[in-house]
C-alpha cells in the first residue's frame, strides 16, 4: 500500500529533493515549510510518517515533535539535523522521535529508515484495528472470531438464547465450548439467575450423582448433612453439563427424567423435587457413535440435542487467529506488566502455518509464553514456543541463491497461496499486505489462472486453487 509521508523543512531544495526520492519508493508525499503548516496538514490528511527538520521558523521541529507525540502518538517522527545539533537530536529521541538523520541526508539510509518506521506504524495500526474489532466482539460475552463459521455460531446463539430449548455444544477440546455456553445464558432472560457449571468427567459416578441431585443426611458414608444438588441450585437459571458423554447410564436416566418431567429426588431421599432449569451440555465425543456402542442413551441424546452448535477446530478457521492473538497479547501484557503491543509478520506466519491440535486453549497458552519471553514491544519468532516453529518447518520456502527479488517474491506468494488452498484473504494476512496489493501481484506474476499457482521446477502440478472459496474476512482492509 502507499503510505502518506510528510516532509517538513524550511529549505525548499531539501524538502523537494527528499520528496522526489521517497516518491520514487512509492509513497504519497506532503511538503511543509514549517511546523505550523505541518500541523495543518496532519489535521486534514491521514499522515503515516513525519520527517522534520529541527530548526524552522514559526514552529520548530522540537515543538512539532511534542505536538505529534501528544496528539498522534502512533505517527513516527524522524528528525533531520545538522552535525552541530546532534545532541539536540538525541534529546528529541528521548522525547519520542523514532530516529534522526544528519544532513546532508544519505538517501539509501533515509529509504531504509522510512521502511522501518512505516513497518512499525503498520504493526501498531493493525493492532489498533484488532482492538477495535475485539471491543465489538466483547459485547458477545468474550467469544472472539470473524470467520464465517463463527458468525454462523453468533447468529445461532442470538436466536436460541432467549428460548428454553436444550442446547448441545460439540467440538474438539479447547475450541471454546464453555464460552458459547456462557453466551447462551448471558443473552437469555435467565441471565440474572444462577448459572451452574458441572465438569462431568472430573467426578466418579457416585460423586456426580450426588453433585447433580444432592443427597439426604445419612444417604451414604460421609453424608453428615443434607446437600442441595446442582440442578436444585440452578432453579430458574441454567446448568452447563460439560463432557456429558462421560456420564454413566444410571445418571443418564436421572437426567432424562429432569428433561422430560422436570422432577428428581435427592440421593437417599423420598421427596420429589421440581426444577425449572435450562440445560446446556457439551462434549468432544461423537454421541451418535456412543449410541451405537451402547454407552449413551439415544432418548437422552435427542432431548439434549434440540439445538446443536458445532464449533470447528482452529485449524479450520485460521482467519480468527489475528483477533485471538491480539486479545491474548493485551490480556497477558497487562497481567505481566509487559510493554508488548503486537506480533511481527514472520511470527504471525508461523502461527498461521501451525496446526493447533490444542485449538484456542493452546493458542492462548502460546501467546502467554511469548509475551513473557518477549524482550521488546513486538513478538518475534524467537519468542514463540519451539513446537510452533518445528511444526511449521515443512512449510519453509526454498529460494535459490542468485534468484532476483521478483522471483523470490513470486515464490513466496505462490507457496503461501498453495499453503492456504488459494484463499487470498488468509494469504494477504500471512504476508502482511492488503488484498488489493496481493491481487495486483498475483496478476503481475501470472499466478491467477483459475488453478492453484503453477508449481516450481521439480514439484507436482497443483490442483484447483479453490478461488470460489476465497471469501473476504470481515474487516479485511488494504494494508
Amino acid at each position: 500500500m502507499k503510505f502518506n509521508v510528510l516532509i517538513v523543512d524550511d529549505e525548499k531544495n531539501i524538502r523537494q529533493g527528499l520528496g522526489k526520492a521517497l516518491e520514487m519508493d512509492g509513497h504519497n508525499i506532503f511538503l511543509a515549510e514549517d511546523g505550523q503548516e505541518a500541523l495543518d496538514i496532519i489535521h486534514e490528511e491521514e499522515v503515516d510518517l513525519v520527517i522534520a527538520d529541527l530548526r524552522m521558523p514559526r514552529l520548530s521541529g522540537e515543538e512539532l515533535l511534542r505536538r505529534v507525540v501528544d496528539q498522534w502518538p502512533t505517527i513516527p517522527v524522524i528528525i533531520l539535523t545538522g552535525h552541530g545539533t546532534i545532541e539536540t537530536a538525541v534529546q528529541a529521541m528521548r522525547d519520542g522521535a523514532y530516529d534522526f538523520l544528519t544532513k546532508p541526508v544519505n538517501l539509501d539510509r533515509l529509504s531504509l529508515l522510512v521502511r522501518r518506521a512505516l513497518s512499525s506504524r503498520e504493526l501498531v495500526m493493525q493492532h489498533r484495528q484488532m482492538q477495535e474489532e475485539l471491543d465489538k466482539q466483547r459485547r458477545f460475552t468474550n467469544i472472539i472470531g470473524k470467520s464465517s463459521a463463527m458468525h454462523r455460531i453468533f447468529d445461532v446463539v442470538r436466536q436460541v438464547a432467549p428460548t428454553k430449548a436444550s442446547v448441545l455444544i460439540t467440538g474438539e477440546s479447547g475450541v471454546g465450548k464453555e464460552l458459547v455456553a456462557d453466551a447462551l445464558h448471558n443473552l437469555s432472560d435467565r441471565k440474572d439467575k444462577p448459572f451452574i457449571k458441572v465438569h462431568c468427567a472430573a467426578l466418579s459416578e457416585s460423586l456426580l450423582e450426588s453433585e447433580l441431585f444432592g443427597h439426604e443426611k445419612g444417604a451414604f458414608t460421609g453424608a453428615v448433612a443434607r446437600k442441595r444438588g446442582r440442578f436444585e441450585l440452578s432453579h430458574m437459571g441454567s446448568i452447563f453439563l460439560d463432557e456429558i458423554g462421560e456420564i454413566s447410564q444410571s445418571v443418564q436416566i436421572k437426567i432424562l427424567r429432569v428433561l422430560q418431567d422436570k422432577k428428581f429426588e435427592r440421593v437417599g431421599g423420598e421427596e420429589t423435587l421440581e426444577v425449572d432449569t435450562r440445560i446446556i451440555s457439551a462434549t468432544n465425543k461423537d454421541l451418535k457413535a456412543e449410541i451405537e456402542k451402547g454407552t449413551f442413551r439415544e432418548d437422552l441424546f435427542y432431548r439434549l440435542n434440540v439445538v446443536n452448535i458445532d464449533i470447528p477446530p482452529l485449524r479450520e478457521r485460521k482467519e480468527d487467529i489475528p483477533l485471538l492473538v491480539s486479545a491474548f497479547i493485551k490480556e497477558f501484557a497487562q497481567e505481566n506488566n509487559k510493554p508488548v503491543e503486537a506480533i511481527d509478520h514472520k511470527a504471525r506466519a508461523l502461527m498461521y502455518n501451525y496446526s493447533w491440535p490444542g485449538n484456542v486453549r493452546e493458542l492462548r497458552n502460546s501467546i502467554e509464553s511469548a509475551v513473557v519471553m518477549c524482550k521488546g514491544t513486538v513478538i518475534t519468532p524467537d519468542d514463540l514456543p519451539p513446537s510452533i516453529a518445528q511444526d511449521s518447518e515443512s512449510n519453509d520456502i526454498r529460494i535459490s541463491v542468485g534468484s532476483t527479488l521478483a522471483e523470490a517474491e513470486r515464490e513466496m506468494i505462490r507457496s503461501t497461496l498453495n499453503a492456504h488452498n488459494g484463499n487470498k484473504s488468509r494469504t494477504a494476512e500471512v504476508l502482511g499486505i492488503g488484498r488489493k496489493t496481493l491481487h495486483r501481484k498475483i496478476a503481475d506474476y501470472h499466478l491467477d489462472d483459475g488453478r492453484r499457482a503453477p508449481a516450481a521446477a521439480g514439484e507436482a502440478s497443483a490442483a484447483d486453487d479453490g478461488a470460489a472459496n476465497d471469501t473476504a474476512a470481515a474487516g479485511d482492509a488494504e494494508g
